[in-house]
């Protein structure tokens, strides 16, 4: 997935740097739910999602979607979290993600635990 530094449109005149984002979701599910959804979730959740092959029109909406949806690392993992604590079909479960920064020699990381609708409080 992309995310887009939130910080980074705030204080730019010319838009906003962004990562690529690398999510882990794990979680314990009771009926039925695919991989496709939980990579649903994801893309939903980050800013854009990453595509191998774009045509121009399409790179221009990429880029407005992520720069309309500006999320840190962990408004990421949060957001992700909030739906899997939401579904019936989830219990345990563990989200991550390592965003690969642009313009930073380093990584961000971020994580959650939690409990899904499926199990009891």
């Amino acid at each position: 997935m992309t995310s887009l530094c939130p910080c980074s449109k705030k204080i730019s005149d010319y838009g906003a740097h962004n990562q690529r984002s690398h999510i882990t979701i794990t979680a314990d599910v009771v009926g039925e739910m695919t991989l496709e959804e939980l990579a649903q979730v994801a893309e939903e959740e980050a800013s854009c999602e990453v595509f191998g092959l774009l045509k121009r029109p399409d790179e221009k909406w990429v880029t407005e979607r992520a720069y309309d949806n500006p999320k840190f690392v962990e408004d990421l993992v949060r957001d992700i979290a909030l739906r899997m604590k939401r579904d019936p079909r989830v219990g345990q479960f563990t989200v991550s993600s390592e965003n690969f920064e642009s313009i930073h020699n380093h990584s961000a990381y971020a994580e959650v635990e939690g409990v899904g609708a499926a199990l009891p409080d």
